[in-house]
């Protein structure tokens, strides 16, 4: 039963306590609730709308999209999840968070509508930000999927534009665990006669079969457009002709991927919403991300990365690989949850590291000390693991055994990045 009007949260803390009393399931694929819900609050959703799914790049996209069509003067919103410090950087606004009153404003008119129906926090959330963004005015939203695509709350909103990143492994136990049964997932974000775009230079057919069957306009990284790294720079190429870019402020080659894609949406929706060559150019050069193999301190430099899968392991070690070429040690400061493929992104990454720092992320779905331990020990020898109580302890130590020329690197979860990014300053690690 929702509570009486009167004891209504006031707060965003208080909201958010709330509506994860409100499920007993923190994950629960469907739309015929949100659907419901969505319906009872009247959401017409009169804007532009991009949909970004795939199992990695979902926040650097939309982070890159959001860029762009704010610099070109449109109202945006960008809804996104994780967060990594509050709740807010959830919704945003012009690239700003969502004000705390109109987001408890949100929440209310969610709850009053809601009825007997039951949501997750997600779709709370979700449907929250849905109401926002129809009191704002918008011109464009760009929306991140949550888990999957085709059942995911976010689904409910018929993209104009829809954006499958890349498609490989993770959260096995909803989607399937297999690349063709994650794919079929992925790709029911797509839309009759819209514009459908995938990333992935190797997408599984089951991706490619369920666009065809529902009438999306398919394009495909590295058939009907392409990004090729230079030396100083990347060139785009499509069916509208070529674009030089500058080196990306986000590090990783596989950022490339993921701008191929967003530039192939911008210039397929110029009828709906026009963005000039140079906005478009200099936006995705400078567009930036939290915990994206983020440079956080520099000698010895403190490296955060939310990797926590096996696909972006991948990635991240593409990365390593181009540091370690610059000399000195990798320390990695490492904890995942325990429903996540620990042992393949170990297998991945325990060639690259020097010295690992063990310890618990603070989360009910947090893997243990022990076995993260247990993980690593066919890897790396004992002496080169140490384990710890919390985790700004394992970055105290890595920080004072690292000289000027080595690295840190804070991997595994958007939790293991949150617990860093919560220490009150580089000062507070010295010894």
């Amino acid at each position: 039963m929702p509570p009486a009007a009167l004891s209504f949260p006031n707060s965003v803390a208080g909201w958010l306590a709330y509506i994860e009393s409100l499920h007993p399931a923190t994950i629960e694929m469907g739309l015929s609730r949100v659907r419901e819900v969505a319906d009872r609050l009247n959401l017409r959703f009169n804007y532009l709308v991009i949909t970004v799914g795939g199992t990695n790049g979902k926040g650097s996209t939309c982070a890159m999209l959001e860029r762009i069509y704010t610099q070109a003067g449109y109202q945006v919103g960008c809804y996104t999840s994780p967060h990594l410090l509050q709740y807010q950087e959830r919704v945003r606004f012009n690239g700003q968070l969502i004000a705390d009153t109109l987001l408890c404003d949100a929440f209310l008119a969610v709850e009053q509508r809601r009825g007997e129906i039951a949501l997750t926090y997600f779709e709370m959330g979700t449907l929250a930000a849905l109401w926002a963004f129809e009191q704002a005015g918008l011109d464009i939203a760009i929306l991140e999927v949550g888990l999957g695509g085709r059942l995911d709350a976010v689904n409910i909103v018929d993209a104009d534009c829809a954006i499958v990143t890349n498609v490989d492994l993770d959260h096995m136990e909803f989607l399937g665990n297999t690349r063709e049964a994650i794919g079929f997932e992925k790709a029911g974000i797509y839309r009759a006669q819209q514009v459908a775009i995938c990333g992935d230079l190797h997408p599984p057919s089951a991706l490619l079969t369920h666009a065809q069957q529902l009438n999306a306009t398919l394009a495909r990284n590295g058939v009907d457009f392409s990004v090729t790294p230079q030396a100083t720079a990347a060139l785009y190429q499509d069916a509208q002709g070529t674009l030089l870019f500058s080196q990306l402020a986000l590090q990783g080659a596989y950022q490339w991927q993921n701008a191929a894609s967003v530039i192939y949406a911008v210039r397929a929706l110029q009828t709906k919403l026009k963005v000039d060559t140079e906005t478009l150019v200099s936006s995705i050069s400078m567009t930036q991300v939290t915990g994206r193999f983020q440079y956080w301190h520099h000698a010895p430099d403190i490296i955060l990365d939310v990797a926590h899968n096996p696909h972006a392991a991948r990635a991240l070690r593409h990365n390593l690989e181009t540091i370690r070429a610059g000399g000195g040690r990798v320390y990695a400061v490492f904890s995942m949850l325990a429903d996540k493929d620990i042992p393949a992104v170990i297998a991945e990454l325990h060639s690259m590291i020097d010295v690992w720092a063990i310890a618990p992320i603070v989360h009910p779905r947090a893997a243990k000390l022990d076995y993260l331990l247990s993980c690593l020990q066919p890897h790396v020898s004992q002496d080169h693991i140490h384990c710890f109580e919390r985790l700004a302890m394992a970055l105290s130590h890595c920080y004072n055994k690292a000289t000027k020329n080595d690295k840190i690197i804070v991997f595994g979860s958007f939790f293991t990045v949150a617990a860093i990014l919560q220490c009150t300053s580089i000062d507070a690690l010295e010894s």
